[in-house]
Order: C-alpha cells, then structure tokens, then sequence
C-alpha cells in the first residue's frame, strides 16, 4: 500500500498513479490531489520534526557523492507525486545538515518554529509579490505592521521605520548604499567611477565585524580597500581611540569617511562594540552610523538586557535577523532606519509600467528601497509566530537559552582541561581543550602549534560522532570552539550530552608534548 493510499487518499484506478492533469491537462494539479499530497507532505514534515533529534546532525558523506544519485537529464514524462515523496525521504532528508537538529551549535543556529514554517507554506500558496502595494496590498501593509511590532519589541523609538530582507547581508548593504548615499555624492544617478569630484570614500568597521561589511563594500565600489578594519581590546570589542585615529588620518589626506558599522555580538565572538562611544563619532563627524545586531538583536526583547544595547537607538539604522534567535524559517532580516528617504533616494527607479495610477493615498512601494523588484511576503510568516509565542514567549526561550549559555560557561570554567579565549555576553562560548602537558607552554611555537592540531582533532572527531556538530574560529591567532546556544529545540539534556561528548572525545586525543 502506497502511502497517500495509507493516509486515505482517494485514487482513481484509471488514472494509474498519474493524476488527469499530469496525463493530458494543460492546468495544475487537480485540488482533490493536492490537498491528499499536501496532508501527506505535512505527514513527513511533522515526523521529520519529531524524529530530527535520533538522526545524525551532519550526514557521513563526502563532497561529490549525492550528484551521482540523481538523475544527469531531467524527467521527460510526469512522475506520480508518490514517488517524488519517497525520493525526498530516501534522498534529500538523510543528505541534509539538520539545522533543525537541537544539538545543531554550529555558527548560529537557525531553527524554524511551527508556526514560521505554517506561515512559509500559506505564503507558498499566495505566492505574492510584495513589490508594490497594488501588487500585494496586504503583504505591503502587514510589512508595515510587522516592521513597527519588531521595532517596538526591541525597544527602539518610533523615529525608526524599515523593511523586510532577506539576510542581514542584503540589509547592511541596503544601509551602507544609503550611507554613500547621504554622503551627497549622488552615487545613485550620477555613480562614481571618473568623477574629479568624488574622493576616496572609507568605511570604518571592527576587524571582528562580519565579513558581509567587506562585501557590501566591493558591491558598493568602494572595494575591500574602501573598509578599514579598526582593531579590538582585549575583549575583542572595537577601540574608540584607534577609530579616531583612522578617521582623522583619512580626513587629513583628503578620504571622506562615510559609514561606521557597530556590531552587537559579534560573529566569532559576540562582543559588543562601543556603540555610545561610535555615536558621539558619528554625529560628530557626521557619518552613518549602522548597527549589526543580525544574531544578538532578539536579546533586547527582554529589557532588562537592553544595557547591552545602549546607543543602538542614536544609530541611522540596525538590522537584526529573526531567521536566527526569533525562529522564523530562513529567510527573514528586518532592517530599521531613521533615514528612509535616503534610503529610497539610494534605489527608486519608477519606470511607466510601475506606476500606480488608480490609487491615492498614502501608498509605499517596497521596491523603491531595495535594489530587487520582486520580494516574497516574508512578513506573514513573521506575523504568525509573533502571534503564536506572543513577546513574552520569545523573551522565555531567548532567557532560557541565555542560561543555558551561563552553565555550559561555568562547566568550561571549572574544568582545568578547558580553556575560555573570549568573554560570554550572550550564549555563544569559545573555547578550547588545553591538555594537561601544554599547558603553561603556549608560547612556544611548536606548542601553540601542537594545541591547534589538537583542538582541529577535537572538533573533527565530536562531529564525526553525528551527535552534535560545532563550528570554530581563529581568536588572536588561537583556534577555538564555539558553542553556540540559541536553539529552539535544546534542552538541558542535550546540553549535558554535549559536554559528555566534549569531554570524552578529548580523554580520547593522543598529545604531543615534545
């Protein structure tokens, strides 16, 4: 018995396993046989959510091994539904890194919450473009909304509007063309290449800031050079004095600075920058000052944690991803700024084919704030989990994932094999395993040389366990393990196996102490 057979869906003996459309239509699928395959794809949905938890986090197979699985030509003919949602369950979900995994601590971690995913399929199902207001009323309107609910819930004023992206790759790059943009060049019409009149321009951003900001500005034709990377303290957060000194050497060359980016938890790290210090530089010099608050930004749901956050409300604007602590499904990034006319000074092109002529009012046409004409309806999504967990929900997980954040760094602490390389604002910790026989010899360069080999081997063979799967950085040169605790689907048993496995892996390294 096949399985939509099994879930009682009606079949028709003469339609074989095609349905009429997929034999001779010229239409979609009939809605009898949609609605019997979509309740049979939720089916799998909803036990792949229960069962993610007993699979390995990372498949065990190597790059190259999953194309010779599939097809090299695509299908001539209709394959019946049945069939395409086996192959999902015996090709796509056992290949995939399960980010839905609770023990998935790698990066940051992207766990997509019921109701976000039942937001994702009902936008499938409408399917609209949220480029201008005639063409997704609701969907530029419920924008609007969600964009305000975000705003509110951090905590920001209501100087600060904004709009939905995709990461907060595209939003820091939306922010630093308005930034070029305020600069008064008028980059947007006139560009920049061959002209007399514009000067070298530079953004100055924390070498521990993401490496999108260095994309942003290649994109931006300012190229890598066009970004200084100010260095960190010791607690890797940027140094107000060497910003200075950076903006004042620029300025005395004849370098017109035009952005600086605060970052409020940092990707490696999640230090704070100075962000106070930033804006008092800013205003002074008159410059766009944008916050990346991409992962750390849903910790300012809870107030009495907004201390972390103090400046952020003096910024141009701030973006943070609710793909990441907030559990909506990829994608998701909600972008505010106090500046949005700059902001659609930045990209509004209106060509006679996307004028709206039929409407008055007080009418925003997202397209002009972003360099892309179609856009998804990612604020329905949005709205349904907000609803769903209400605030007070999210800021409940958020604190629990913060505590949990608090025990995994006191075990580290506490145990004479681990060492912390970096402080734990938040939940995300880095550490490393520091052997017995190395230590009090990591300067010698054959030994510092020796604990990278060792924790490299470390975090190779916890991951090969499939049990859990971390991801690394490099802090002053150290290779460190993060752990990163932001899941929707952890628990304190999860936690405990985590550092089972940590701590059994690393009895089990053969050291070499010379």
């Amino acid at each position: 018995m096949d399985d939509l057979t099994r879930r009682g869906a009606k079949r028709r003996p003469e339609a074989g396993l095609l349905d009429e459309q997929q034999r001779s239509g010229v239409g979609d699928m009939a809605p009898e046989d949609f609605r019997a395959a979509a309740h049979a794809a939720v089916d799998i949905m909803a036990d792949y959510l229960v069962g993610v938890g007993d699979r390995d986090v990372m498949p065990a197979v190597e790059p190259g091994s999953l194309r010779p699985l599939f097809p090299a030509a695509p299908p001539e003919s209709p394959e019946p539904i049945e069939t395409i949602l086996a192959d999902y369950q015996r090709l796509i979900e056992p290949n995939v890194t399960h980010w839905q995994h609770p023990r998935f601590l790698a990066y940051f971690s992207s766990a997509a919450s019921g109701p976000g995913i039942i937001g994702e399929m009902l936008t499938a199902v409408l399917n609209s473009n949220v480029m201008l207001w005639r063409t997704s009323p609701v969907g530029t309107e419920l924008e609007e909304v969600v964009v305000d609910w975000f705003r509110q819930a951090l905590g920001l004023p209501a100087t600060f509007d904004g709009l939905l992206t995709d990461t907060a790759s595209t939003s820091s790059l939306l922010a630093l063309a308005a930034a070029r943009q305020a600069a008064g060049m008028d980059a947007a019409t006139k560009g920049l290449p061959g002209r007399s009149d514009v000067p070298k321009l530079r953004v100055y951003a924390s070498a521990e800031a993401h490496s999108s900001i260095e994309k942003a500005a290649m994109t931006l034709g300012l190229g890598q050079a066009g970004l200084t990377k100010i260095p960190t303290n010791d607690r890797f957060e940027l140094r107000l004095d060497a910003l200075e000194e950076a903006i004042a050497a620029d300025r005395k060359v004849g370098v017109r600075p035009i952005a600086l980016v605060g970052t409020i938890g940092t990707t490696s790290t999640t230090s704070i920058d100075p962000i106070p210090g930033m804006a008092e530089i800013a205003a002074r010099e008159g410059i766009w000052l944008h916050v990346d608050a991409a992962h750390a930004g849903a910790v300012a749901l809870i107030p009495e944690r907004r201390v972390q956050f103090a400046g952020w409300e003096r910024a141009d604007s701030v973006v943070t991803n609710p793909h990441k602590w907030f559990f909506s499904p990829v994608d998701a990034s909600v972008l505010l700024t106090t500046r949005m006319p700059v902001l659609r000074d930045a990209f509004s092109l209106v060509p006679e084919y996307l004028r709206t002529l039929d409407r008055e009012g007080p009418i925003r046409d997202y397209n002009e704030y972003t360099p892309t004409l179609g856009r998804r309806f990612r604020a329905l999504k949005l709205w349904m989990l907000l609803r769903y967990f209400g605030i007070e929900g999210l800021r409940r997980r958020i604190s629990y994932h913060l505590e949990l954040g608090e025990r995994f760094t006191s075990w580290i602490d506490k145990a004479p094999a681990f060492e912390r390389l970096a402080p734990v604002p938040f939940s995300t910790i880095c550490f490393r395993y520091r052997p017995a026989a190395l230590i009090g010899r990591e300067d010698e360069p054959r030994i510092a040389a020796e604990l990278d080999r060792v924790n490299m081997a470390l975090m190779d063979a916890i991951n090969r366990t499939g049990q859990v799967f971390l991801s690394h950085t490099r802090l002053r040169g150290r290779f460190a393990i993060r752990v990163a605790l932001a899941n929707l689907r952890m628990g304190d048993a999860d936690l405990d196996m985590v550092w089972e496995i940590i701590r059994r892996e690393a009895a089990a390294l053969t050291v070499s102490a010379g």
